[in-house]
């Protein structure tokens, strides 16, 4: 099996999309906290450039799920310091695959339109947000530079898929649920190249509002929702 090194393992997201992988790779989860299921975890500093290169050492992909939100400094030294080191390390132990994880980037000009899908980002001033989109900018430089086939994942949450009748509210926009992000996951780690070696896909699993679309990423990794959660959600007489 692929070794894949998992950096911000013990985090929200990491910590709920690893189980979809484990049985499909060797997985070497990195963090700076335990992690919140009891699992393994080795001490990767992900702001430290020789903790995240010897963790990279005989690894075949990473998987950068280290996040830091609302931090004047500490979001920067996460997501585009950590990017950084996550490339550094690539470039020097020949690692052609990474994955990177953030907050989607259009919503904030986008919601009173439909159809979207790969269109120009909307970058705000908020530390999250500024310092994952400085990332891509970096990752991209890399991987054009040095063959690294780069994949970004950005949504706007993470959760359960419901398990019964939902009232009361509306399904949630760029939101992904478990399940799809472990497939996504999947589809990325194994696919051999992405045009341009660097791409972003904002991703979803609620597609039924046909305001966002996962067409690129249908289209460039074979990504669709498994199944459509928003049935959930309707009114049913």
């Amino acid at each position: 099996m692929k070794k894949v090194l998992v950096l911000g393992a013990s985090g929200q997201v990491a910590a709920h999309t690893t189980p979809g992988l484990e049985s499909h790779y060797d997985l070497y989860l990195g963090d700076v906290r335990p992690h919140p299921f009891g699992k393994t975890v080795h001490p990767v500093d992900i702001t430290q450039y020789e903790q995240v290169r010897r963790a990279a050492a005989g690894i075949d992909a990473v998987m950068d799920f280290a996040a830091h939100k609302n931090h004047p400094v500490m979001d920067f030294e996460v997501s585009t310091k950590g990017a950084f080191h996550v490339m550094r390390a690539a470039v020097e132990h020949g690692i052609k695959k990474v994955i990177i994880m953030g907050p989607q980037l259009v919503r904030g000009a986008y919601d009173e339109d439909f159809d979207i899908d790969d269109v120009p980002p909307v970058v705000s001033t908020g530390y999250n947000v500024l310092s994952k989109y400085l990332s891509i900018e970096l990752c991209k430089a890399y991987a054009r530079a040095h063959g690294i086939e780069t994949i970004f994942f950005l949504f706007n949450g993470l959760g359960p898929k419901p398990a019964a009748p939902v009232t009361g509210q509306d399904f949630p926009p760029m939101v992904i649920v478990w399940e799809d992000l472990h497939h996504a996951c999947r589809l990325a780690l194994e696919i051999a190249s992405v045009p341009d070696h660097c791409q972003v896909f904002h991703m979803l699993s609620y597609s039924g509002h046909g305001k966002y679309l996962t067409d690129k990423a249908k289209r460039m990794l074979g990504y669709a929702p498994l199944e459509p959660v928003e049935r959930y959600y309707r009114r049913i007489p």
